[in-house]
């Protein structure tokens, strides 16, 4: 019988080797990325999956209960905020991720984020294309300090970027790997120090309620009113209304974001109107090398749980047993 994939990545089994790895493989792909429908239409096909590839779609414990045939649960990227792991652990589903398959393509959209804040180039672009000439004096990034907020894959590839571009990097996280922070000039801090001395701030932190207005106004009024906030973790990460107050009031420099609270965001907010802020629409890991990256990791765990593998990226290796 023919091994049924499904989706709710409108990226997965679409870039590099990962369609004809599928096709070559046999299996059925169905793609749920319906977004007038809040699980993308999952609940019309999910009792026909053998697996599920997820994107940004939550997997709940209601999902799970029309899942009769599925046997794991994989994330196409890294964060598994919205999946219940509890409610697949007492079903026995494996969930496994991606971790560092996107960290290069996430670290450099921050690095072409950070050069827009510096040199107004959506405002520039603006200018010339409305038939105006809006030059205006920007900064350069070099000598100036970047702020990792989590030193996981991404921060640590953002690190080794920024210091290429002659950047001074200072890093918090309570898990950080301190002999490749020595090795690569970090200095470690605590939060609101790094909040303090930063030109730039990145995020890099997982979602979910831990991390949950991590960046809020009390922590907002630690940054210099020259400096710049990117967040391309999860949109619960910082306090939207205090970001944008803080922008209006001209005591931040600008911000760059990635990730919403809910995805399309409501447009009807104020940090929209800002005229320092930068908005793409969750694509860090969107890159051909990324997405192939990811898609073949998704693939090569699949594989071996269908021949009784445990997958070295599964979270909760306890649904094997002893």
């Amino acid at each position: 019988m023919m091994t049924v994939i499904l989706t709710t990545s409108p990226g997965f089994g679409k870039y590099g080797r990962v369609p004809h790895r599928l096709q070559e493989l046999g299996w059925e792909l169905i793609r749920c990325v319906d977004t007038s429908k809040p699980d993308g239409g999952v609940s019309d096909h999910i009792a026909r999956a053998d697996y599920m590839v997820v994107g940004l779609v939550p997997v709940t414990d209601a999902m799970l209960d029309g899942a009769t045939k599925l046997k794991a649960v994989l994330k196409h990227g890294v964060g598994v905020d919205n999946i219940d792991i509890p409610a697949c652990t007492a079903r026995g589903l494996p969930v496994a991720n991606t971790p560092g398959a996107n960290a290069d393509a996430v670290a450099e959209l921050a690095i072409g984020m950070m050069l827009c804040l510096a040199r107004n180039i959506p405002g520039g672009h603006s200018s010339v294309v409305t038939g105006g000439w809006d030059r205006r004096v920007g900064s350069q990034i070099g000598g100036k300090v970047l702020g990792i907020v989590g030193l996981g894959n991404i921060g640590r590839s953002l690190a080794r970027m920024a210091h290429g571009l002659g950047m001074q990097v200072i890093a918090t996280d309570p898990y950080a790997d301190k002999a490749f922070a020595a090795a690569n000039q970090i200095e470690l801090v605590e939060l609101d120090a790094l909040l303090s001395r930063a030109d730039y701030v990145s995020l890099h932190v997982f979602g979910g309620a831990g991390n949950a207005s991590l960046v809020d106004a009390e922590k907002l009024a630690l940054m210099k009113p020259t400096a710049c906030l990117l967040n391309l973790a999860r949109g619960e990460v910082v306090d939207l209304d205090a970001l944008a107050a803080a922008l209006h009031q001209n005591r931040l420099g600008g911000a760059a974001i990635d990730a919403y609270v809910s995805e399309p965001p409501d447009i009807s907010h104020p940090i929209f109107s800002h005229p320092h802020v930068v908005f793409m629409p969750h694509s860090g890991a969107d890159t051909l090398e990324a997405t192939e990256n990811v898609g073949l990791m998704n693939i090569a765990d699949i594989e071996e749980l269908m021949v009784g593998g445990r997958p070295r990226r599964v979270l909760n290796p306890e649904v094997f047993g002893a």
